[in-house]
């Protein structure tokens, strides 16, 4: 194996390991059913490695990934839509299920965490990946460099979203 190729396996896994958390959130947010969800992320991590080898450093590694998560999550979505339907009205039906048991002190957060996820997939996608992305700590400038629109723009969609999650939670007048 020559050492180049040897070098991106192990940059691979490295990103892996420590964004691999996060890509699978970000493919929760695309979709909710788990054995679709688990073939996006197989995808997105397909993707990473294909483009590994054209990555110039940029940007940072995080927001590579986010970026071609994004990308990924988007064209998975536009090709499950029906092709009558705007992509700002998919919803998915199955709702988000946690299958390990909680304890019984556990509960409260639970449901909390159930009926935020809940509340997130109901919302369109665009508004629904600015609320992902913020979640996952991005500030407005990387959440501009992954979605490709500027900082005052991320900064106006991202109000919308927090409003549009605020009235899907039921926590506005």
């Amino acid at each position: 194996m020559s050492e180049g190729r040897h070098d991106l396996e192990e940059q691979f896994d490295r990103i892996l390991s420590e964004h691999g958390a996060a890509v699978s959130r970000l493919a929760f947010s695309y979709e909710t059913v788990a054995s679709v969800r688990e073939e996006l992320v197989q995808d997105i991590a397909l993707a990473i490695w294909q483009a590994l080898a054209h990555f110039r450093g940029e940007c940072s590694e995080r927001t590579f990934v986010y970026r071609i998560a994004h990308n990924r999550g988007l064209s998975h979505v536009w090709k499950r839509r029906p092709p009558h339907q705007p992509l700002e009205e998919i919803e998915e039906s199955d709702q988000p299920i946690d299958p390990r048991p909680h304890p019984e002190e556990q509960v409260a957060q639970a449901d909390r965490r159930t009926r935020l996820m809940s509340a997130i997939q109901s919302l369109p996608v665009a508004h629904r990946q600015m609320i992902v992305l913020m979640l996952e700590g991005l500030s407005h400038a990387q959440m501009a460099e992954v979605l490709g629109i500027t900082e005052n723009n991320v900064a106006v969609r991202l109000n919308r979203a927090r409003n549009m999650l605020k009235d899907a939670l039921g926590e506005r007048p």
